[in-house]
């Protein structure tokens, strides 16, 4: 069976996204409304500035103890964050993910923001397959000093 690619895998083909002045309030409501752990941060029409996560609401805002209605996402968000296209395989992006330490990543085709690949979008096979491979590369890398 053919591997899945992360725009097979993604569970909503629509991009979930605020303005950056939006508040921090305004990101929390519409990731729940969404059930989402995430949203991206754009300009109009379409050019993407960063994205929001449910971790750093909670690494950046509450631990911070920063108010949420007075806060924009833009002074929260990760900015300028890695993206991938749609032919991206899934094992691919969760072994980057793992890499990298994040669990959002934005599905690019050109300019046009596709939506995002969730970790909770792969597989336990592909994840497993990742993890693998992942684990491979360390080894890889501590044999070559």
């Amino acid at each position: 069976m053919a591997e899945r690619t992360v725009f097979q895998s993604i569970s909503r083909a629509h991009v979930v996204s605020l303005a950056p002045q939006a508040s921090v309030r305004d990101a929390a409501c519409v990731m729940t409304r969404a059930n989402c752990g995430s949203v991206l941060v754009m300009e109009l029409p379409d050019t993407l500035l960063g994205i929001l996560t449910e971790r750093d609401l909670m690494t950046r805002v509450l631990a911070r103890g920063l108010d949420p209605d007075h806060t924009a996402v833009r002074e929260v968000m990760t900015p300028n964050p890695i993206c991938v296209p749609p032919e991206t395989l899934v094992s691919d992006a969760v072994v980057l993910m793992l890499e990298r330490g994040f669990r959002h990543l934005p599905l690019v085709a050109g300019a046009k923001v596709l939506g995002v690949f969730s970790v909770r979008d792969a597989l336990p096979r592909e994840i497993g397959a990742a993890v693998s491979l992942s684990e491979f590369r360390e080894q890889v890398n501590d044999a070559l000093g």
